[in-house]
């Protein structure tokens, strides 16, 4: 089989563009939230964005990221206002609004809303992330943000005030490299998801498989077909992972490394898992549709559109959609 042309029909049966009706619904409860924040905080607040997988083109259809952050002014819950205080504020208001609607929930360093299952069997899921700017009056400057963190995220501890972060710089890691780089590491990226997504519960973040990603690019010969250049990835991720000297910084602040919200197993677990991987798949091609399986609730339409499908053993069924 040619592996690069069933990796090219995972990611087409993966394109989020696929389910328009569940996106346009998160879109639209996105924007309502948004509003609500805005009207609730007024001219405390900047305006919220979103910053998942969605804003930065990487997101795949079987799970995808609604996260909108909230940066409030410095002093928009009074001059000494804590982060702490900022957070449970933004969760009292989103509770009292939704409670008879969704279950809010507390979150590492975000709020949980999960809609409850519509008519047609679809929920919503949005993360608000509260942060608040350095100095008062800086953020549209710098755009610098300061998060509160409800429970132990990697190694800053439960009620630790000291996340300095810059989503935006976050999302433009991605978006502003070179047009065909660029394309090559989205592709890259939502197959690691793909992957990570068949997987069920897995301890490595999405955003760790982004930055290695990039990391990998920025230190690799990467070329040929789109198996070569995921191979190659792969193999990176197996040979460096696991190296007590390596670290993944954070685009949005240097002294975040990345690689501490992983245990010293979970990072042998990942080397691991890549290794299996390419073992498995170099014994038999038809292995790679395990690892990375098209999505069958679309694949028939893709096959008659491009002749391309790449069947032989029965895919992998797609997880149960997980938007949030």
């Amino acid at each position: 089989m040619d592996k690069s042309n069933h990796l090219d029909s995972v990611i087409k049966t993966h394109q989020i563009t696929k389910e328009e009706n569940l996106l346009k619904k998160h879109l639209e409860k996105k924007d309502e939230i948004k509003e609500a924040l805005k009207e609730k905080y007024g001219s405390n607040i900047y305006s919220p964005f979103n910053s998942g997988s969605y804003a930065k083109n990487t997101a795949i259809n079987t799970k995808f990221d609604f996260d909108l952050v909230s940066p409030f002014k410095r002093n928009a819950f009074g001059s000494n206002g804590t982060l702490k205080e900022m957070y449970e504020d933004v969760f009292d208001f989103l509770y009292e609004k939704y409670k008879n609607d969704a279950e809010v929930k507390k979150q590492k360093v975000s709020i949980g809303l999960e809609f409850y299952t519509d008519k047609d069997g679809d929920q919503i899921k949005v993360d608000v992330v509260p942060g608040r700017e350095f100095n008062q009056d800086q953020y549209l400057s710098d755009e610098n943000l300061n998060l509160y963190v409800y429970y132990k995220y990697g190694n800053f501890d439960a009620g630790s005030e000291r996340i300095k972060t810059n989503i935006k710089a976050q999302i433009s890691n991605i978006k502003d490299r070179a047009t065909n780089e660029k394309d090559s590491i989205r592709k890259i990226i939502r197959l690691l998801k793909v992957w990570k997504s068949n997987k069920g519960t897995y301890p490595t973040k999405s955003f760790f498989l982004e930055l290695i990603t990039i990391k990998a690019f920025d230190n690799c010969e990467i070329n040929g077909n789109l198996w070569e250049r995921l191979k190659t990835i792969l193999e990176y991720i197996r040979d460096n992972v696991t190296n007590e000297s390596f670290n993944l910084k954070d685009p949005g602040n240097s002294s975040n490394d990345l690689t501490s919200t992983l245990t010293t197993s979970e990072r042998q677990q990942l080397s691991d898992d890549m290794k299996n991987m390419l073992k498995r798949i170099e014994e038999n091609d038809e292995n790679i549709k395990t690892y990375f399986p098209e999505n069958t609730k679309f694949i028939d339409e893709d096959s008659n559109k491009n002749g391309n499908r790449t069947s032989g053993i029965m895919p992998v069924p797609p997880p149960k959609l997980n938007f949030g």
